[in-house]
């Protein structure tokens, strides 16, 4: 299989331990992606990114492979709705590092299948997401980051 992996990294002026609570509080979360993200984020746990609709609908999901708050969060990443993404699915890392009086945060998603629909979704959300939680974190005010765009479709899957 070619792999793609896409590296981001965003300062933000903020502690570790809120860029930690945006990530995996659900309802944190909801204030900048318009989704829950929900687990108890533990090595071995199952993890869900639940939609805002009613009824909710599970968009992503995977299991916590490596979690050490605030600094470093390592899970899968499928679509439940694709089959190949379940038998393979992607790998996200997130690397939360302090510098001075702000937050380096390192998005990397890898183990993507070159030219997939989860690697085109990805490219273009996570920006939008991330710059959503910065802005957030910064202001109190999330971005508008999903006007006009439908970037993942949700699908009929039971949250756990």
């Amino acid at each position: 299989m070619n792999s793609t992996e896409f590296v981001y990294t965003t300062y933000i002026k903020t502690t570790p331990e809120k860029v930690w609570a945006a990530i995996t509080n659900p309802e944190f979360s909801r204030q900048y992606w318009t989704s829950g993200i929900g687990s108890d984020w533990k090595k071995g746990s199952k993890w869900q990114q639940v939609s805002s609709g009613v009824p909710p609908t599970v968009m992503v999901s995977g299991e916590i492979l490596e979690s050490s708050p605030p600094k470093r969060l390592v899970m899968t990443w499928a679509d439940p709705a694709n089959t190949s993404d379940i038998s393979e699915p992607s790998r996200v890392t997130f690397e939360i590092e302090t510098i001075d009086d702000m937050v380096r945060l390192n998005v990397i998603h890898g183990n993507l299948k070159t030219g997939s629909i989860m690697a085109g979704r990805i490219s273009m959300g996570w920006p939008r997401v991330l710059s959503s939680m910065k802005s957030f974190l910064e202001t109190g005010a999330a971005l508008n980051t999903w006007a006009g765009v439908d970037t993942c479709t949700p699908v009929a899957t039971e949250p756990l």
